[in-house]
């Protein structure tokens, strides 16, 4: 797939609309205008990638809108180096994102058909630093922890985070994820301030797909 002067010139476009929207954090920015959002979606969707919407993939999951994607980028404060870990890889979008920024990141997806379709668009994207697992994501990723971030790109339906996640946050480390009913969540910022104390943000409301636990194979 191209990446035309077109889809350069919306890219711009939407980042001009990111900013009116109140995203401030220009090293976000940045990254989402170098990095070809229509990539990561059905070549029907071409033509729309850039408009600040989310838009269905497969097995009935979304790519979120660009501005969600911006917002919890941003709450992340993400420093080279760091070690990411992402739950809910999706498209693959988000972890590149990450992986541009210069983290290594942890992404783990539970649907079988997902991680073999992002797998291979980062592996073409040429993003060594960002490794792909399929696993149940409610158990976080223990074999590589402690994170210095992390990052839920599902709804958690509940009034908990759950405390595998927590405890896989490495001390002084951010975890940004939504938090609420089916409806809508909360996005909340948690920082790790020592081993037994986390501070829980609660920011604006949004809408994602529900955090699930298990895998789903292809058949």
């Amino acid at each position: 797939m191209e990446d035309t002067y077109r889809h350069k010139g919306l890219r711009r476009q939407l980042i001009d609309e990111l900013r009116d929207k109140g995203i401030k954090d220009e090293s976000v920015l940045t990254v989402m205008n170098l990095l070809p959002r229509h990539f990561f979606l059905e070549s029907a969707f071409e033509e729309l990638a850039y408009s600040d919407k989310a838009f269905p993939i497969d097995n009935d999951q979304t790519i979120s809108q660009p501005y969600t994607v911006a917002y919890m980028t941003s709450l992340l404060e993400v420093r080279k180096k760091q070690k990411i870990l992402e739950i809910g890889t999706g498209s693959g979008y988000q972890a590149a994102l990450l992986g541009i920024l210069g983290a290594r990141v942890y992404t783990v997806e539970r649907q079988e058909i997902l991680f073999k379709k992002s797998k291979e668009i980062l592996k073409n994207l040429g993003l060594p630093s960002v490794k792909c697992f399929f696993r149940d994501g409610s158990m976080g990723l223990p074999d590589f922890e402690p994170y210095d971030r992390i990052i839920v790109t599902a709804g958690i339906i509940s009034t908990t985070i759950p405390e595998e996640l927590k405890q896989q946050l490495a001390i002084g480390g951010i975890m940004v994820t939504p938090v609420g009913n089916s409806k809508s969540q909360k996005m909340y910022k948690i920082i790790r301030h020592d081993v037994d104390t986390f501070e829980e943000i609660a920011t604006d409301t949004f809408r994602f797909v529900p955090f699930l636990k298990g895998v789903n194979k292809i058949n």
